[in-house]
């Protein structure tokens, strides 16, 4: 349907443009506008990798440090939706809440306007080609060099030149019509002509996926007289409800959260719209009287149009910024998650197709995914040895553990990999891989270890799964001394997992360096111990030769357990702020210094 729709349009497109040349100049200009607009954002992308989180932290920090953000962001992109799609993507990664995105959406509202007065005030009155063509030579040089600093600087460059161009092709379409055609005799008076112009502006910005292109070649066609002002009103008001497309398309591969403020987006211009459309004319009458103080002469109307954008979008967020937390309230009322049935397949809860437009979005996505999947493989692990997750979270003593949960407890490991583990273990390295292929060597160093803890994660339940096959048929053995190994492999995987949580759960950096130390070192030692334990069973002969291949078999899997955990325990302490990975990773204990501490550690032995 998608394909011949196009085909459709591209026919008709064709036939137009071979009618008029004039039409040919203003869609022309139109797309070299909008191909402005998508270069200048991606020279963005260049500086926010690593970046763009910490100043979201920092900027966002209360609603109208939001709005600031959100009209900084706006009037230096000149894109409100880039500011919506930014506020989507951090808020499905957790970074901000619904009401800072509210804020960002409405200082985005708030920058277009900034967009309006310059091509008003400067594009429309001198040669604006005449200063993109530098535009465009600089930008493509530095588009070339390796520095990714410069090519940010080369793509902002040519999208400001582009973006010259195309208006300069748009004015030149429309002012050609005037010896030819005259479009305001197709202008409608009165509330209808205002809802159809509405309509029409709408339209026209859902199809272009930019309020700034609608607005852009609104003023061009005004300052050619192709349009009234009134009706130009219209076209803005209806550019205004259009933009909200762009949010919610940008909204349906996000987060539940993501989707709430697409929505928020959508309610704030269309009310402030339906509102505003029924005081047109006392609006004119008031841009009448206020205009002069803006040194606006009475006749020049596209100046006009651009205060009374400034106009709606100031009134747009007087009405909603006092009520964030209220809208935010009717969102949650009117946007419920879906109740997961318990026997149905775990899925992902973080990973969404909006997380992979910036390199901090898809690293803290991958994180909170990653330990997301680790919870399920912590409560399998436990499930394995014949504990609870509960169990090993509580504050009991790890042998009164023991003495409770002194019968195995069957489980269906394979049951549980395929609800629980495999959907999710799936997604985590698809999205890790398109994200490696996506972004620069600098984002993939902090994105590879993150993706490998998960890798590690399933070989520690995979080896999990073989000890267990052992673990059911000797804790209830009657060989009290394989009976006692295997409880003491269960107790030093309790205290490994007990560590792994503590490392994850707190605060306090300093208790999980010296935890995190403390897990590789045991994990060593326990290894050395268990083999020297089996040799002194071996000998003595209180175990036979079967019991020891399995002892011997589930020792190396407990190994595995504990090592692979420490890998993911690292990675997640590490990863978890990347203002400090750095000095963190220094703290920790190396793999020469762990070998070096356990060899002069005396292991356990038994009698």
């Amino acid at each position: 349907m998608k394909r011949l729709f196009l085909i459709v349009v591209i026919i008709a497109l064709s036939y137009t443009f071979f009618q008029s040349q004039n039409m040919l100049h203003i869609a022309a200009g139109v797309a070299i506008f909008l191909f402005g607009m998508q270069s200048l954002e991606e020279g963005f992308r260049f500086f926010v990798g690593g970046l763009l989180d910490k100043f979201l932290k920092k900027i966002t920090h209360n609603l109208y440090r939001s709005i600031l953000f959100g009209a900084l962001i706006t009037t230096l992109m000149q894109s409100s939706g880039l500011a919506a799609v930014i506020a989507i993507s951090f808020i499905s990664a957790g970074l901000i809440s619904v009401a800072q995105g509210i804020g960002i959406i409405l200082g985005g509202n708030i920058g277009t306007t900034t967009g309006a007065w310059l091509i008003a005030g400067l594009g429309l009155k001198i040669s604006i080609a005449t200063y993109a063509l530098p535009m465009l030579v600089f930008g493509t040089l530095f588009i070339f060099q390796e520095s990714k600093r410069l090519k940010g600087i080369g793509y902002a460059l040519a999208g400001i030149g582009f973006s010259f161009l195309g208006i300069a092709y748009m004015k030149e379409g429309f002012d050609a019509f005037k010896a030819t055609i005259d479009l305001t005799q197709y202008s409608a008076d009165g509330f209808k002509g205002l809802l159809l112009f509405a309509f029409i502006g709408a339209g026209i910005t859902i199809i272009m996926q930019s309020s700034h292109a609608s607005l852009v070649l609104i003023l061009t066609a005004l300052s050619a007289s192709q349009i009234t002002y009134e009706n130009a009103i219209a076209l803005t008001i209806g550019a205004n409800i259009g933009t909200t497309i762009t949010a919610i398309i940008g909204a349906l591969g996000a987060s539940f959260e993501g989707k709430k403020l697409a929505g928020a987006h959508f309610l704030i211009n269309s009310l402030t719209g339906f509102l505003l459309i029924w005081f047109v004319p006392q609006f004119i009458h008031f841009i009448d009287i206020t205009a002069p103080f803006f040194g606006i002469p009475a006749h020049d109307y596209t100046l006009k149009l651009a205060l009374y954008h400034t106009y709606f979008n100031l009134i747009c967020v007087l009405l909603f910024a006092p009520v964030v937390h209220g809208l935010v309230a009717l969102l949650n009322h009117l946007f419920k998650p879906e109740k997961v049935v318990e026997s149905e397949r775990d899925d992902v809860l973080f990973i969404n197709d909006v997380a992979l437009d910036f390199p901090d979005t898809a690293q803290i996505t991958l994180l909170k995914e990653t330990k997301h999947l680790y919870n399920n493989v912590f409560d399998i692990i436990a499930k394995g040895m014949s504990v609870t997750k509960e169990d090993i979270t509580s504050g009991m003593e790890i042998d009164d553990i023991l003495k409770l949960r002194n019968k195995a407890i069957q489980v269906n490991m394979d049951e549980y990999y395929e609800k629980r583990i495999k959907e999710i273990y799936g997604k985590i390295i698809n999205f890790a891989i398109l994200a490696q292929g996506k972004f620069s060597d600098e984002s993939n160093r902090n994105l590879i270890p993150i993706k490998n803890a998960t890798i590690g994660m399933v070989e520690a339940f995979k080896a999990s799964k073989h000890m267990q096959k052992n673990m059911l048929r000797y804790l209830e053995s009657d060989n009290d001394d394989i009976k006692n190994e295997y409880n003491h492999i269960r107790r030093n995987l309790i205290k490994h997992l007990r560590n792994m949580q503590l490392i994850i759960n707190t605060t306090e950096e300093d208790v999980a360096v010296l935890l995190l130390s403390k897990l590789q070192l045991d994990a060593q030692k326990y290894d050395i111990a268990a083999n020297k334990s089996l040799d002194n069973l071996i000998r003595t002969n209180k175990i036979t030769y079967t019991m020891a291949t399995s002892l011997m078999n589930d020792t190396t899997y407990a190994y595995t357990i504990a090592s692979e955990l420490t890998k993911v325990a690292h990675v997640l302490f590490i990863h978890a702020d990347t203002e400090f990975s750095e000095g963190r990773e220094a703290l920790i204990l190396n793999e020469n210094e762990v070998t070096d501490l356990t060899h002069t550690t005396e292991p356990r032995s038994t009698s």
